[in-house]
């Protein structure tokens, strides 16, 4: 590690502080959840991270052995970071920590967000109502990320890619598909005023909103 800072205890939680608690690390491993990414990809999902400070946190994540960087096959034959069985392992604890901040009352929703990010919450807030039987195929695009979303047997998974023939595709950007999830913003309204489009079946895509989990926000002090 590069850092020298340590809380100095044995105790588990602080030692798990030692390691990914500097400023970006988590937000790191969050942005390869879904798989290997380049420099340039990290730094479109992190902007505010600056690439200097960026660089010193992958230097970190890799030599604790929770991130790794390789080679892809041609034609690529790009560098990429990706998770290692033990970075991946963050996964819940990041999962627990974005539903524990969905309940912060300060929480500035306008801000800056990934499209990773929306990714993740999108996953991890699925809950339909009993009885919806929903099973769709949808493409949601962000500009260059694109996304499959498959929701079957009350569950949903995600992958990066295209979707071959989708019951529904949006393109959009990460905010207003934020702002959708959490009801700030109509469909009608993010297509009327052309900050998303939507082809295929509409009625699938806002059954898709509906089934997401608005948890209460906790009382400002």
């Amino acid at each position: 590690m590069e850092s020298t800072r340590t809380y100095g205890e044995a105790c588990a939680t602080a030692h798990a502080l030692d390691l990914i608690g500097e400023r970006w690390a988590l937000l790191v491993v969050r942005e390869l959840l879904f798989g290997p990414k380049r420099f340039t990809d990290l730094r479109a999902g992190l902007p505010n991270a600056g690439p200097n400070r960026l660089s010193r946190r992958l230097r970190e994540l890799e030599g604790l052995g929770l991130v790794r960087r390789r080679k892809l096959a041609p034609p690529s034959a790009s560098w990429v970071y990706e998770l290692t069985d033990w970075g991946r392992e963050l996964e819940p604890v990041l999962v627990e920590l974005g539903r524990w901040g969905r309940r912060s009352p300060f929480r500035d929703l306008d801000a800056h967000i990934s499209s990773d990010a929306i990714m993740l919450a999108l996953r991890d807030d699925f809950s339909p109502a009993p009885g919806d039987r929903l099973d769709a195929t949808y493409a949601i695009r962000f500009g260059e990320d694109h996304y499959v979303v498959r929701v079957a047997g009350g569950s949903l998974g995600i992958e990066r890619g295209d979707a071959d023939r989708p019951d529904a595709a949006i393109d959009t950007d990460a905010r207003t598909f934020a702002s959708l999830m959490t009801g700030s913003r109509s469909p009608e309204e993010a297509l009327r005023s052309g900050r998303a489009t939507l082809s295929g079946d509409r009625e699938a895509f806002e059954r898709l909103l509906a089934a997401f989990s608005r948890p209460e926000v906790a009382p400002a002090p």
